[in-house]
């Protein structure tokens, strides 16, 4: 009887880790949209600090993305157990605000001038460069900065894993979203530490004595700001592939019209996949692009009833 009941209560925790094992795939996949551009905002955001404090930096934010999710998570959980009905809105404004993101990046370059962007590059070189500037106050507003961008991903990638794991029992919604809060949080800030001692470890390459050396450290150093480049544009375009999807599973309507406009591609192998991955970022592009004309148009409008 005892060997029984052991048996079961292992294959009982077996399954339990095969779930949460599959769920947190699951969830991982549909996050990655957020992830890519959590890499590229928080490199941006560490970028401009002195090469001996970037590290350092970099911690000081990863502890505070830590400290976000502390927050977030339980917050998730106490919304899956007394307001269930409020995880499906919060998706979708998390897919629409996705969307809403992708669009702003995308549009940035013609509402803001070269110049705008220069004289910002300006001031961080200045104040990297200049002696009387407190670096430990410059640095703690860099700090505060990626802190507040990371919250707001933070959420994003929750309310994302919790729609994942809606259906779940409650034990399995705890172990996958602190699974995923954390395995996001070292895998985030793991890479950006990596890619902001990139350009340093090229550098320091290319003082050695080995020819073979110096070639590394010379790829390295033209592969930082194109694997930079590269980040933001996979970003960008992997918020619109989530949130696209977000926002048609949540659109009966838009997923039924998805799904009969693939009907006649059945026959050919992966192209009603990528017609769907496609017709999702269209949906989002369309929804982003509505949201930023709304925000716009309020924006503009309030500033004048402010006046009258």
């Amino acid at each position: 009887m005892a060997g029984s009941s052991l048996l079961a209560l292992i294959d009982d925790i077996a399954t339990l880790l095969d779930d949460v094992a599959t769920m947190t795939k699951v969830a991982a996949k549909k996050t990655s949209g957020v992830l890519g551009d959590d890499l590229a905002l928080n490199a941006q955001q560490v970028a401009g600090v002195k090469a001996d404090r970037e590290l350092p930096v970099v911690w000081a934010v990863a502890k505070g993305s830590l400290l976000n999710k502390a927050i977030l998570v339980p917050a998730a959980l106490l919304i899956s157990a007394f307001a269930n009905w409020a995880i499906m809105p919060l998706l979708m404004l998390g897919g629409l605000f996705l969307c809403f993101e992708g669009v702003e990046k995308l549009i940035h370059p013609f509402l803001h001038s070269h110049d705008d962007d220069e004289q910002h590059h300006q001031q961080l070189v200045e104040a990297v460069s200049n002696p009387q500037i407190d670096m430990l106050a410059f640095e703690q507003e860099k700090v505060k900065g990626a802190i507040r961008t990371d919250f707001i991903l933070s959420a994003e990638i929750i309310v994302i894993t919790l729609g994942t794991v809606a259906t779940a029992s409650f034990v399995n919604q705890v172990i996958v979203l602190i699974g995923i809060a954390l395995l996001m949080t070292v895998g985030v800030y793991g890479l950006v530490a990596g890619i902001v001692r990139l350009d340093d470890m090229g550098l320091h390459l290319t003082q050695q004595a080995s020819n073979a050396k110096q070639q590394l450290g010379r790829f390295l150093l033209a592969l930082a700001p194109k694997l930079m480049k590269f980040l933001s544009v996979a970003g960008t375009v992997a918020m619109f592939m989530v949130g696209g999807s977000i926002l048609v599973h949540g659109l009966p309507v838009v997923h039924h019209a998805i799904e009969h406009g693939t009907q006649a591609m059945q026959h050919i192998p992966v192209l009603p996949m990528l017609a769907t991955m496609i017709a999702e970022v269209v949906v989002g592009i369309v929804a982003g692009l509505a949201a930023v004309f709304t925000v716009m148009s309020i924006s503009k409008v309030l500033p004048k009833k402010a006046e009258a």
